[in-house]
């Protein structure tokens, strides 16, 4: 996807986002997901990252739109965003589940071998699955061997908007959005 794609309204991102697909190369092997569950964190919102201000941990978030985002939490999960708006604003889009689409073997390896469907169901579980780690935080989306693509249409999915999930501050916000009737969500 190109810079523009990113370069706009958080929420509408968030939703653009869904039916897309998040695609890894490493040396030992491509694993890509069809993204299904997204969240927006957006300025005033005190679930954002970026509502306080620039920190040294999220300085990516006041970049320019399409890079990555990606966070450590609770001590053993890493979480993938994807950053948007313009460069200074401090808003970003995190990746909440996928629906394993190529190298699944691989993913079930870096999984402990979970079933497919238990493969990238939350934040963390997919940055395991497709090889996310903070190596990637900052990495641009818009070339590299970390991207999202699309590979068909996907103006015809059906979206559920719903409150975010797993978090205190800001939950009660509608900044959840995921594809209506998909196993793969994390929680419904």
């Amino acid at each position: 996807m190109s810079r523009d794609f990113y370069a706009r309204d958080t929420v509408e991102v968030a939703k653009k986002l869904l039916g897309l697909y998040l695609v890894h190369r490493l040396p030992e092997g491509e694993t890509a997901g069809k993204i299904v569950e997204t969240e927006a964190y957006i300025q005033g919102d005190p679930a954002c990252h970026a509502s306080g201000g620039i920190t040294p941990r999220n300085t990516p978030m006041f970049g320019v739109p399409g890079k990555a985002y990606v966070y450590f939490i609770y001590g053993m999960h890493h979480c993938f965003n994807v950053v948007t708006v313009s460069e200074g604003v401090g808003e970003a889009v995190l990746v909440r589940a996928l629906e394993p689409i190529r190298g699944i073997p691989l993913m079930k390896a870096r999984r402990g071998g979970k079933s497919e469907a238990e493969l990238c169901k939350g934040p963390g579980c997919l940055t395991q699955a497709m090889g996310i780690t903070k190596d990637c935080n900052n990495l641009d989306l818009t070339q590299g061997d970390l991207f999202i693509a699309r590979e068909e249409d996907n103006t015809s999915i059906s979206i559920v908007t719903t409150t975010r999930i797993g978090i205190n501050k800001g939950a009660d916000l509608p900044l959840r959005f995921y594809i209506k009737g998909s196993p793969y969500i994390s929680k419904k």
